[in-house]
């Protein structure tokens, strides 16, 4: 079996680059173990051995593998054990299984239970490849599809709208409960809460996902082609019209259509805008032909419609038709939780973005971040951060690489920079155990760093090793206080 194994010739090269897949090849017989490493590494696997059942055990619970081959038979670990520890701790790993002409029956109960396939002795090195070969096929198709879904979430799903913060969590579930429904959505909050991002990821978990979605901007539209924007127009409408054009409405038929800055439509394309809700057809400015849409409408709006309404700025009928359902974005001082997580999400994108190999935040500087008022919210974050990474030179994001806006920053009288926890805790602890003080500043500092621990340490200028004992031993008493 050896002889066979190590002196075949190697198969010729394959587009599959083998040195990506990591292999353990298990066998309690070990020279048979290092025939078929031998025959796999000549081709270009990367393999560890096992030679036996529980140090193959071992390996999987503390390492990771894309291809195992282990033997059925074995003391104390079989194969039948390996396969469903791997199923357990290694779900998107191929097992290949090893079995004499006695145990294939067995074999075949193991590929029920999802093994990939199995080998019968005497193994050719040709067979072994080419099974190998299959299982690193599979394994390459499912990274190809998780990278494509992760690629799409991240840029449009709920994946991609970065939060911690339980205030956040609330509106993802709201999300998730509006998305595969049809109602028209209108999203409030302020400038830069990300109000354009949450009426995308509305879109690609909705039926309506593989149509298009078209955004328009009414305030960014001069005021006398709004409606040539919305309905589209005939050829000799106007001046600049020398041809028939469809308006964003026709251009999403199918799909979402997306308005941004509502409040800032005039008040004769309200009334248009009514009708085209009301009776789902449109009618291009010049013309007298009514064309049918179907378009799911999701607004936004950072002014307060209700007052405009009072003002006499805003129809009260249309406001009604766009809050079927109502999406409030928190402004990001109201959720402190998710600075950190935020600041870490855009650092990694711009180190990418502009070719920098690593940087990563002070514990001045995260402080900073936490404490300022983020009137500009998600979009003032994102460009600070952008300019720090530029701005850069030493790898440490620090000080000397904030922008104007958070240098000597100090919180203004009446702001809210302390947050009411720490307030409420500062005081309730007074005349408390140094303990329970203690502790209440640690939870405080994790909160702060997304729960960041390394980080936390580095803030409250203890070694990590220290906060990793004091967590343990939280646990511990909390564990014995509800037993």
């Amino acid at each position: 079996m050896t002889s066979d194994l190590t002196a075949a010739t190697d198969s010729p090269a394959e587009p599959l680059d083998r040195s990506k897949y990591r292999l353990l090849v298990v066998d309690n017989e070990a020279a048979h173990a290092r025939a078929m490493t031998e025959s796999l590494e000549k081709v270009g696997y990367v393999c560890e051995v096992a030679t036996s059942g529980p140090d193959a055990a071992a390996l999987i619970q503390r390492e990771t593998f894309d291809i195992i081959i282990t033997d059925m038979v074995m003391n104390d670990v079989d194969g039948m054990k390996i396969l469903a520890l791997a199923n357990e701790r290694l779900p998107e790993c191929e097992v290949v299984m090893v079995t004499g002409h006695a145990t294939v029956p067995i074999a075949v109960e193991a590929m029920q239970l999802g093994a990939f396939n199995f080998l019968e002795k005497p193994i050719t090195p040709s067979r072994l490849r080419a099974i190998v070969e299959k299982a690193a096929e599979n394994v390459e198709l499912r990274r190809q599809n998780t990278e494509l879904m992760q690629r799409l979430d991240e840029r449009f799903g709920f994946e991609g709208i970065i939060y911690t913060s339980k205030k956040m969590q609330t509106v993802i579930d709201r999300l998730r409960r509006i998305a595969a429904t049809d109602a028209t959505v209108l999203i409030t909050g302020e400038s830069g809460t990300g109000k354009e991002m949450v009426a995308q990821a509305i879109h690609q978990n909705s039926p309506r996902k593989n149509k298009r979605i078209v955004a328009l901007n009414t305030r960014a539209v001069s005021e006398n082609l709004v409606e040539s924007e919305l309905f589209g127009h005939v050829k000799g409408s106007f001046t600049d019209a020398v041809s028939d054009r469809e308006g964003a409405f026709e251009y999403a038929n199918g799909g979402t259509l997306f308005l941004d800055e509502v409040g800032d439509m005039p008040m004769s394309t309200q009334i248009k805008l009514l009708r085209v809700l009301e009776e789902s057809q449109i009618t291009r400015v010049g013309g007298n032909k009514s064309i049918k849409v179907n378009v799911r409408l999701i607004s936004a709006t950072n002014r307060p419609l209700e007052e405009m309404i009072d003002a006499g700025t805003f129809r009260n009928d249309l406001y009604f038709r766009l809050k079927v359902v109502t999406i409030e974005l928190p402004p990001l001082r109201e959720r402190r939780d998710d600075v950190i997580t935020l600041m870490d999400h855009f650092r990694k994108m711009f180190l990418r973005r502009h070719g920098k190999s690593s940087a990563h935040f002070t514990p001045a500087v995260t402080k900073k971040f936490f404490a300022y008022d983020w009137p500009g919210n998600i979009r003032q974050l994102r460009n600070f951060v952008e300019t720090m990474v530029v701005l850069d030179t030493d790898g440490s994001l620090d000080e000397d690489d904030l922008p104007p806006e958070l240098i000597d920053e100090t919180p203004q009288e009446g702001s809210d920079a302390t947050t009411p926890a720490l307030i409420e805790g500062s005081m309730s602890f007074v005349g408390k155990p140094l303990a329970e003080i203690e502790r209440w500043a640690i939870e405080e500092t994790l909160k702060m760093t997304g729960n960041n621990r390394e980080e936390a340490a580095k803030i409250l200028q203890i070694g990590a090793r220290t906060l990793y004992r004091r967590l343990d031993q939280y646990k511990k008493d909390e564990d014995e206080a509800n037993s």
